[in-house]
Order: structure tokens, then C-alpha cells, then sequence
């Protein structure tokens, strides 16, 4: 099974409380909800297609916690997010939550990174999705169980906040898959880790020239 992840971004890299001002407040983090003055319908035809493609939803504890509160409450029948959110089966990894309380929830403790990357092996065919979750998401990719970033950036920045790529990731390659832009100012790249390489140039005969 392919591990994907999906996440909003400013255009400075943050990643936390797209939706909400009170969605994440950590760190002193004022500037939730940046997201939605950008919402419109090209992006919901990007979104709801990831949806369809899932076949299991993997979060950290953060995350689902915030998305169990606010999507259970969502009964419309044809809203992608919800259809697969409340319905689709859902690991927790956590070290804290035993009884999850959301439709088909397994938790993963212990060694994250081979307990995900024995999901990946037994669950077969088809994605298994990430969605916020940073912590998570950080180790996953520096374990290199990534197979697809799926990333959609906005015309904002909020100067502070957790951040996608951190200090300590790991040097990566992308392979570039698919972008397109909605009419709000939204970039969406789909991304496939590859090996890390680096280069220089020279001058040769007055023409720039790689080394």
C-alpha cells in the first residue's frame, strides 16, 4: 500500500491550524484559520479526489483528536472528507489514547516506523493517507515511507508556526508529478521523494556550464 500525505502550507513552509483561529494554538501560534480566506472551488476539486482514492487514514494523536471533534459532526452524505473520515478505518499512533471513539480506529504504539511500514506491507493495494499530523509525518519521511506528498500552498505567510519540513529533515529529491493553480492563489504540487544530489557550475569560454 502507498503511504501519501496531504497538507495546506503557507507560503512559508507552516502547516498549522489551517481552518480554525482556536484549531491549534500551540507555541503561541495567533494566526489560524489562513486557509479558508483561500477556500474556493478549484480547491475542492483538488481535495475531493484525494479522498476518493483512500483506503485508510493514519494520524497523529493531535490531529485526530482535532478532526474526531470536528468531523463526527458532519452527517452530509456527499462530503467526501467525511464519508472517508467516519467511515474509512483510521490508525491512531499514540501512546496515550487507548480507547479512540471513532468508527474503526486501531491504535499503533511501540516502534511507529515499523508498525507503519508493516501497514504498508498488509493492508495491500490502494493509500493509506496522512493528513496534518507533523510529528508523524516527520518521522515517516525520515524513515523514507513516504511515496507522495501531496501539498497545497497558499498566497500567505504567517512568519511562525510548525512547519512541514523542519531542521532536522532529511535532505530529499522530488520527482514533480502534477501542479496546477486554483483561481485564489493556490499552488498544488504532487511530489514523489527521490534521491538527494547536488552540482555546481563553472564558466567555460564565457558560458555558464555545469561542473
Amino acid at each position: 500500500m502507498r503511504l501519501t500525505v496531504h497538507q495546506f502550507l503557507t507560503l512559508d513552509g507552516v502547516i498549522q491550524s489551517p481552518g480554525m483561529p482556536d484549531e491549534d494554538t500551540r507555541g503561541g501560534f495567533s494566526a489560524g484559520g489562513w486557509q479558508v480566506p483561500y477556500a474556493d472551488e478549484d480547491m475542492g476539486a483538488i481535495v475531493g479526489p484525494w479522498f476518493t482514492r483512500c483506503d485508510a487514514v493514519l494520524l497523529g494523536r493531535w490531529t485526530f483528536e482535532r478532526m474526531r471533534s470536528f468531523w463526527t459532526q458532519v452527517t452530509d452524505a456527499d462530503n467526501p472528507a467525511a464519508a472517508v473520515l467516519n467511515g474509512k478505518p483510521k490508525y491512531l499512533v499514540s501512546t496515550a489514547v487507548t480507547d479512540p471513539d471513532w468508527g474503526d480506529t486501531t491504535v499503533i504504539s511501540g516502534d511507529v516506523v515499523a508498525r507503519v511500514a508493516g501497514l504498508k506491507r498488509s493492508l495491500g493495494d490502494g493509500e493509506l493517507q496522512v493528513h496534518g499530523s507533523a510529528q508523524l509525518v516527520a518521522t515517516l519521511h525520515a524513515a523514507g515511507l513516504v511515496d507522495e506528498f501531496r501539498l497545497l500552498v497558499f498566497p500567505v505567510t504567517v512568519g511562525s508556526g510548525r512547519r512541514l519540513f523542519g531542521p532536522e529533515a532529511p535532505p530529499t529529491g522530488y520527482r514533480l508529478v502534477e501542479t496546477r493553480s486554483t483561481r485564489a492563489g493556490a499552488v498544488y504540487s504532487v511530489l514523489q521523494p527521490t534521491g538527494f544530489s547536488t552540482g555546481g557550475w563553472t564558466v567555460v569560454d564565457g558560458h555558464l556550464a555545469e561542473r
